[in-house]
């Protein structure tokens, strides 16, 4: 049997770049995400005596419907000592006139009411700034009105996860599970993008959090100026911030399915679009080594597809053949090989998420992973494409 190259063909050199790409999201699985799959939390629960008072700080735009769930759930959670800072930012719904109600009746909670937008202010930066601004504690702990705690520990294990040098907590938020394309493809957006930012806070280079679970001190925020830094921009009050105040030794994460936050999610494929645009459109305001980590995977994600389809497309002219014996044609062996190196990547792949989804409590997505997969290794590029040209929404 002999095997051979061919060494002046287009294919070989797509074979080149398909085993580079493949080396890369094997690095990437194993390397990176094993950290996020196999986590062990190792943290002492922290007596009632050892919690210190919080402040839960919520930013509310026309968003009644949503307040009146999520209130009364906050208001349950099984914490000694909080207070529940709401910011209505100009609603035009009930939400001042519910806030001021529940202010009435329910001493935790601290209503901000905002009558104007500022102009040289995007997204919801003034209204939280105000909110932070407004807390009467230095531990702040962020969430959405759209979102809502999984049980009535979420506070206690935020706080569980500082110690002395511990300035931030990162955490994740799945959405709610519905049976719809759209929401499949949704729920593993947030699981990839959690896989991403969860492990390289565990690998001691947190690049971003998200404003839905999230917490951090209010002496860090104002010892960095807040948002000022990138005020300009409508998005990255999470993402951006975290990016420039995380270090080595001050962040933490919360990972565990009970710890999760649940976000409702949209209905709109074009405006969940928007939304994704808008979100990468702070990748290039990243630190470089985070740049660089969320290129490489994604150009390898695409290239790795890209290159795979390109050789099966070209293989009446493969890269190598194998012969011997009484075969002459090496073609009968380039296609098997060729799937053989797409299930090593896919097979880990499979592995790797479906232990991350169980600690993440994401459920239902492995039996369309491949499909999932495939469709954000093209999908990825276009958004950051839409995310550079600043196609999106605030």
């Amino acid at each position: 049997m002999q095997f051979s190259f061919n060494y002046n063909t287009l294919s070989f050199i797509i074979l080149i770049v398909f085993c580079v790409c493949l080396l890369i999201q094997l690095i990437y699985h194993w390397g990176l995400f094993s950290k996020v799959a196999f986590y062990k939390r190792n943290a002492r629960p922290k007596l009632d005596e050892e919690l210190e008072p919080i402040s839960v700080v919520i930013c509310a735009r026309d968003a009644y419907e949503y307040l009146v769930e999520l209130i009364p759930a906050l208001l349950k959670q099984d914490y000694p000592d909080f207070e529940l800072v709401v910011v209505n930012d100009c609603s035009d719904d009930e939400t001042e006139e519910y806030l001021k109600d529940l202010e009435r009746k329910e001493s935790r909670v601290k209503p901000v009411q905002l009558k104007q937008h500022l102009n040289f202010f995007n997204g919801k930066k003034f209204p939280l700034s105000m909110g932070i601004k407004s807390a009467q504690n230095d531990l702040i702990v962020l969430t959405d009105c759209n979102c809502m705690p999984v049980n009535d520990q979420w506070l206690r294990s935020v706080v569980n996860r500082y110690n002395n040098k511990t300035e931030i907590v990162i955490g994740y938020s799945p959405y709610v599970q519905k049976k719809s394309s759209l929401n499949r493809i949704m729920r593993f957006d947030a699981l990839q993008n959690g896989l991403l930012y969860l492990s390289a806070a565990l690998n001691r280079h947190a690049y971003m959090g998200i404003g839905k679970n999230l917490s951090y001190r209010k002496e860090l925020f104002y010892r960095n100026q807040g948002f000022i830094s990138h005020y300009t921009t409508a998005v990255g009050d999470d993402d951006l911030f975290i990016n420039q105040v995380a270090t080595k030794k001050n962040t933490e994460v919360l990972i565990d399915a009970e710890d999760a936050i649940l976000t409702t999610p949209t209905s709109s494929f074009r405006l969940w679009m928007r939304q994704k645009s808008s979100r990468y459109s702070t990748i290039s305001k990243y630190d470089t080594r985070s740049r660089l980590m969320l290129s490489l995977f994604y150009a390898s994600q695409f290239f790795f597809y890209a290159s795979f389809i390109t050789l099966l497309a070209l293989c009446t002219r493969p890269a190598f053949t194998i012969t011997g014996g009484t075969i002459t044609n090496g073609i009968v062996f380039y296609i098997p090989i060729l799937v053989l190196f797409f299930l090593l990547r896919f097979g880990s792949q499979m592995f790797i998420y479906h232990k991350a989804s169980k600690r993440l409590g994401e459920k239902g997505l492995l039996p369309g992973l491949i499909l999932y997969d495939f469709l954000f290794a093209f999908l990825s590029p276009w958004l950051r494409l839409m995310g550079r040209m600043n196609v999106g929404v605030e």
